[in-house]
C-alpha cells in the first residue's frame, strides 16, 4: 500500500513539475540552423537545369524564431559561386557583420568555406525573408523568416486558424548567371524571366506544370493568415484570390491598421500579411500574381497561380481565376499604397521623427556610359545623384571598423549636382554618370529625411528601395517633381507606414524618415536586381555614439577573409 502511495506521490510531483515548467514564462531561446548551399537539378516548364539551393530546397527552409531569441545560422558553401546571405529586414543592431550584402558588410563565403551568422531578434515580430546577396543568385536562393511575438503576446488582430507562407518569385529556363554575363557584355538588360512562381511553382497555366502547382487546403468558415513575400528579382506584383477578400494586417514585419482589399501590390523585397476567411461556396479558387508595370518597358507579364482548395472538394474541379488589374493600372497601385498606415497603438506606437537634422534629396536615374566592347559602344547604367556606385574589393564595414584608407570616400552628395526638370520630357542627352565608391556619413542618433525622386533620364520607372539596418517611415509620396514647400506640408507624421523597402512611383517621389541609431555601414539600393547591378545603390556610414552600447561590435572570428 505504501509503495502504491509512493508511486502516486511521485506522479503528483512529476505533474506539479510539469505545471511549474509550463507556468514559467519561456525565456529567450537559441535557434540553430545549418544552411548547406548546394547545386541541385530542378525541372520547371519542361526544362531541367542545375540551380543553387539551400539544403536542396527551392524555395529554401523557413527560419522560425520568436521576438527576443538568438539565432545562429551556419552557412556552408558547396556551390561553385561565392555566396552571402542577407536577412532582409532584420535590424542587426550594432551587428552589420551578420547583415550579409557582399563587399558591403562582409566578403563572400568561398566554395568549401563556412560562416555563422549570429544575431538577436530585438523588437521585431512578423514576416521577413532571407536571400543571397551576391550576383543574381537570389533567383533561387531565398526563403521566409517567421518571427512570432513574445510568448503570451497575442496578435493585434483575430487569431487565425492556420497560417501559410506564399513566396512570389521568378523562374528562368536558362542559367541566370550566364544570361546576366551575356547582358553585361552587350551593355543591355538580360533576357526576362520565363515565369513567375508561387512557392517555387508556376502553376497549371504553364506547360508541364500540373504537378508544379502549390495548393493550400482550407476549411469552411475558418480564417487563415497568409504571409506573402515578393522574392522576384525585377518585378512589382499584383496578387489576388478569386472570390475572396484579403485584410491587410502587416507590412515588412510592422502591424498596420487593417483594411480589406481584393488585390495587393507588393514590390521586390516587401512582405505583406493578410487574413483570408474561407467564407465562399466550397470549391477551388486560384490565387494569382502578375506584374505591375506602368511604362512601356518589356516585362514577364504571364500569370502564376496557386490553388486555395476547400476541404472535400475533388481535384477535378476547375479553379476560378481572379480578375487581376491591368498590368499598367497606376491608379490602383497609388490607391492601394495610400491605404497603408501604421497601427500606431499604445503597444505598437509609430515613433515618427518630428524634427529633422539632415535633409537629403536623391535623384534616381538611368544612364549610358561608353563601353568599347558593348553592342552599341555604350552600356546602360543607373545612378543616385548621378553617381554609379562601384563595388569595392573588401567589405566596407571592415574598412570603416579597421580604418583602412583608400577603400571609400564619404562625400556622397546630399542633393544632385545639377537640378533639372526631373520628370519632364524624356532626357536622352548627357546621360554619362560619374562612378565611385562614395558613402554618406551620418551622425549617430541624428534624424534623417530622404526624398527619393524618380527622373525621366531615358525613361521614368518605379523603383523599390531597400535600406539595410533600419526601418523607416514613409511620410509622403506623390507624382511629378517633389516640391519642398507644398509637399512637406502634407506629410503624414501621425501614422505613416513603417517599412524596410518602399516603392518610388513612376515619375514621382517618396519621402522617408528614420533615426540613425544603428552604427555601422548600411547599404541602400534599388531592389530590382537589374538596376542594382547597374549601380543604383549607395551606403550610409552611421558613426558610433559615445555611450556603451552605441558602437559597432567587434567582427566575429570566422568573418570570411577577402
Amino acid at each position: 500500500m505504501a509503495r502504491q502511495g509512493g508511486l502516486c506521490l511521485g506522479s503528483f510531483f512529476l505533474i506539479l513539475g510539469f505545471v511549474a515548467f509550463f507556468s514559467i514564462p519561456a525565456e529567450a531561446a537559441i535557434k540553430k540552423y545549418q544552411f548547406d548551399v548546394q547545386v541541385k537539378n530542378v525541372s520547371r516548364l519542361c526544362h531541367a537545369k542545375p540551380i543553387v539551393t539551400v539544403n536542396g530546397m527551392f524555395p529554401g527552409p523557413t527560419i522560425y524564431a520568436r521576438e527576443g531569441d538568438s539565432v545562429l545560422i551556419n552557412v556552408t558553401n558547396h556551390a561553385q559561386y561565392n555566396i552571402t546571405i542577407h536577412w532582409h529586414g532584420l535590424k542587426q543592431f550594432r551587428n552589420g557583420w551578420a547583415d550579409g550584402p557582399a563587399y558591403i558588410t562582409q566578403c563572400p563565403i568561398k566554395t568549401g568555406q563556412s560562416y555563422t551568422y549570429a544575431f538577436n531578434i530585438t523588437g521585431q515580430r512578423g514576416t521577413l525573408w532571407w536571400h543571397a546577396h551576391i550576383l543574381w543568385l537570389r533567383a533561387t536562393v531565398y526563403g521566409a523568416i517567421v518571427l512570432m511575438p513574445k510568448q503570451g503576446t497575442p496578435f493585434p488582430f483575430p487569431q487565425p486558424y492556420r497560417e501559410t507562407n506564399l513566396i512570389l518569385g521568378e523562374w528562368w529556363n536558362n542559367d541566370v548567371e550566364q544570361l546576366v554575363s551575356q547582358g553585361n557584355k552587350l551593355g543591355l538588360p538580360p533576357q526576362m524571366s520565363d515565369a513567375h512562381t508561387i512557392n517555387g511553382k508556376p502553376g497549371p497555366l504553364f506547360p508541364c506544370s500540373e504537378k508544379h502547382t502549390f495548393a493550400m487546403e482550407v476549411e469552411q468558415g475558418k480564417t487563415y493568415l497568409l504571409r506573402i513575400i515578393n522574392a522576384a528579382l525585377n518585378d512589382e506584383l499584383f496578387f489576388s484570390i478569386a472570390g475572396h477578400n484579403m485584410t491587410v494586417v502587416e507590412i515588412d514585419a510592422v502591424y498596420t491598421k487593417p483594411f480589406t482589399t481584393q488585390v495587393i501590390l507588393i514590390a521586390p523585397g516587401q512582405t505583406t500579411n493578410v487574413l483570408v476567411k474561407a467564407n465562399q461556396n466550397p470549391g477551388r479558387y486560384f490565387m494569382a500574381t502578375r506584374t505591375f508595370m506602368d511604362v512601356p518597358i518589356p516585362v514577364d507579364n504571364k500569370t502564376a497561380t496557386a490553388i486555395l482548395q476547400y476541404r472535400g472538394i475533388p481535384n477535378t474541379v476547375i479553379p476560378v481565376l481572379p480578375a487581376l488589374p491591368a498590368p499598367n493600372d497606376t491608379k490602383l497601385a497609388l490607391s492601394y499604397n495610400s491605404k497603408l498606415r501604421s497601427l500606431n497603438s499604445q503597444q505598437f506606437p509609430a515613433n515618427v521623427p518630428l524634427k529633422v537634422d539632415r535633409h537629403l534629396f536623391y535623384t534616381i536615374g538611368l544612364g549610358q556610359n561608353p563601353c568599347s566592347t558593348c553592342l552599341n559602344g555604350t552600356k546602360l547604367t543607373a545612378s543616385l545623384n548621378n553617381i554609379t556606385f562601384v563595388m569595392p574589393q573588401i567589405g566596407l564595414l571592415q574598412a570603416h571598423y579597421s580604418n583602412i584608407k583608400g577603400v571609400f570616400r564619404t562625400d556622397f552628395p546630399d542633393r544632385p549636382p545639377t537640378p533639372f526638370n526631373y520628370t519632364g520630357a524624356p532626357l536622352t542627352a548627357n546621360l554619362h554618370t560619374s562612378a565611385g565608391t562614395r558613402l554618406s556619413k551620418v551622425v549617430f542618433n541624428s534624424t534623417v529625411e530622404l526624398v527619393l525622386q524618380d527622373t525621366n533620364l531615358l525613361s521614368v520607372e518605379s523603383h523599390p528601395f531597400h535600406l539595410h539596418g533600419y526601418n523607416f517611415f514613409v511620410v509622403g509620396t506623390g507624382t511629378g517633381n517633389f516640391n519642398a514647400s507644398k509637399d512637406a506640408a502634407k506629410f503624414n507624421l501621425v501614422d505613416p507606414p513603417e517599412r524596410n523597402t518602399v516603392g518610388v512611383p513612376t515619375g514621382g517621389w517618396t519621402a522617408i524618415r528614420f533615426t540613425a541609431d544603428n552604427p555601422g555601414v548600411w547599404f541602400m539600393h534599388c531592389h530590382l536586381e537589374l538596376h542594382t547591378g547597374w549601380g543604383l545603390k549607395m551606403a550610409f556610414v552611421v558613426e558610433d555614439g559615445t555611450g556603451p552600447n552605441q558602437s559597432v561590435l567587434p567582427p566575429p572570428k570566422d568573418l570570411p577573409p577577402c
